[in-house]
């Protein structure tokens, strides 16, 4: 198979919560000089945006939300977090406070671009999923962050992007910090709408993005 049809593979049998498929097609992946990246963002991350549809249908509930969890993290652990590391960067680069915003319990996509920015040299504060507007603003006044990073899964629930970053110019603290988006629903326009400095389509993108931020390059 080629690495196109191994992605693809790897996508469905994540999406039928396959965990033996899972496992076996990431390493074969990876074997056949797939990158990480590549198996994470056309492999497992699009299996994980499925199982969320699912879930938003109703075809699938909270405990198939959390066995998908626990497929992706496994493989991630196992396969492509130790290879990642290696590339690890010793450079500090700044300090980015992320959440998945009010109302949305996802973390997969937000857990990944944490462990990519600390894997870069970010210092990173999660603050877990169903985060408020209010304790965005607690977290800003409390760690100073160069950069507010916020994640959502559903289109419900994207919109408290928007009055995360209201309160936040309510606090006084807008111009303190440079604000990041991301998530399946989210796009590059809505990014502009609601007054957001930039956006990221990946994990991948998310890290170059917020090295431009830091350094003043980066404007939606």
């Amino acid at each position: 198979m080629s690495c196109d049809e191994l992605l693809e593979s790897l996508k469905g049998a994540l999406a039928e919560l396959d965990e033996s498929r899972v496992d076996s097609l990431t390493a074969k992946a990876l074997e056949q000089g797939c990158s990480p990246h590549e198996v994470v963002e056309r492999g497992l991350r699009p299996g994980m945006q499925e199982v969320g549809f699912r879930f938003e249908r109703g075809e699938y509930f909270l405990p198939e939300l959390m066995i998908s969890a626990e497929i992706f993290n496994a493989v991630m652990q196992r396969y492509i977090l130790p290879v990642l590391t290696k590339e690890q960067s010793g450079e500090y680069k700044g300090r980015v406070v992320i959440g998945t915003v009010r109302g949305d319990i996802h973390d997969i996509g937000k857990n990944l671009v944490a462990v990519m920015l600390r894997i870069d040299g970010f210092e990173v504060i999660d603050l877990g999923v169903d985060v408020s507007p209010e304790r965005f603003v607690e977290a800003v006044r409390e760690y100073r962050p160069d950069i507010v990073g916020m994640s959502a899964l559903l289109t419900t629930t994207m919109l408290e992007m928007r009055n995360v970053i209201e309160a936040l110019r309510a606090a006084g603290l807008r111009d303190s910090v440079k604000v990041i988006v991301g998530g399946a629903p989210v796009t590059l326009e809505f990014a502009r709408e609601i007054g957001a400095d930039a956006y990221a389509r990946d994990a991948v993108e998310a890290v170059t993005v917020c090295r431009e931020l830091v350094k003043g390059k980066r404007k939606v």
